[in-house]
């Protein structure tokens, strides 16, 4: 049976980082990654492994994402996100 984790995050990234790095990152994990993101009212959601939706969500530092991840490593691929995000 497939782990599920869900949590929400604030983005703080530092200048040097890019969200095509996170990607390859967490490529090693085989949970699937979506990130969401409120738009004017409209929920964005984008695989993390997919490199042109992670470009759609145009994410900005401050603001708050949920990052839910599903599979047999969920919690740890989790974690890496979190991280990331959160260097700033």
């Amino acid at each position: 049976m497939d782990n599920k984790v869900e949590k929400k995050i604030p983005v703080y990234m530092t200048e040097s980082q890019t969200i095509i790095e996170l990607s390859e990152i967490i490529q090693q994990y085989k949970a699937e990654i979506i990130l969401k993101k409120n738009v004017n009212g409209s929920l964005i959601e984008a695989n993390l492994k997919s490199f042109l939706g992670l470009i759609n969500l145009r994410l900005h530092n401050g603001d708050e994402i949920t990052v839910e991840c599903v599979g047999e490593d969920a919690a740890e691929a989790l974690s890496e996100v979190e991280l990331f995000l959160s260097e700033g």
